[in-house]
């Protein structure tokens, strides 16, 4: 789907968090910038069963980097193997000089990374991911 030429509430989103608080914000505050379409996984095991699941893969998705069981990069590492052409957002409590790291790797792996973003996220960070193109 080219998300570039999508409205908001036509774009879909899968959540990666293992923290439920952290989920349902996020969820208010997609719903806030017009997205409903949300699915949401508690580690990557689990997201990546829910992607297998999902009829047409999310236009975005927003991860976590750590989580239990599969953390965010080793879920990150498994995706870009199934050539997911969606955006990827991480957003995590976690170092910022490490969240920087972070998106480098995912981006060396071929994902179109928007951005890292320190938790809690903020209303026009979401709102940046949900504009940016896709650029593969």
């Amino acid at each position: 789907m080219n998300t570039s030429t999508m409205t908001p509430t036509e774009q879909s989103v899968l959540i990666l968090d293992d923290d439920e608080f952290a989920q349902d914000i996020l969820i208010s505050m997609l719903e806030e910038l017009g997205i409903t379409k949300v699915s949401t996984a508690i580690d990557g095991n689990d997201g990546l069963r829910v992607l297998e699941e999902m009829a047409v893969e999310p236009d975005i998705l927003i991860c976590d980097i750590l989580m239990p069981d599969m953390d965010g990069m080793s879920f990150l590492t498994e995706l870009a193997k199934t050539n997911y052409k969606g955006k990827v957002a991480l957003v995590s409590g976690i170092d910022g000089d490490i969240l920087s790291i972070a998106e480098k790797v995912v981006r060396d792996d071929g994902l179109n990374i928007i951005g890292a973003f320190l938790k809690p996220i903020k209303l026009d960070h979401l709102s940046q991911i949900i504009a940016a193109p896709v650029s593969h």
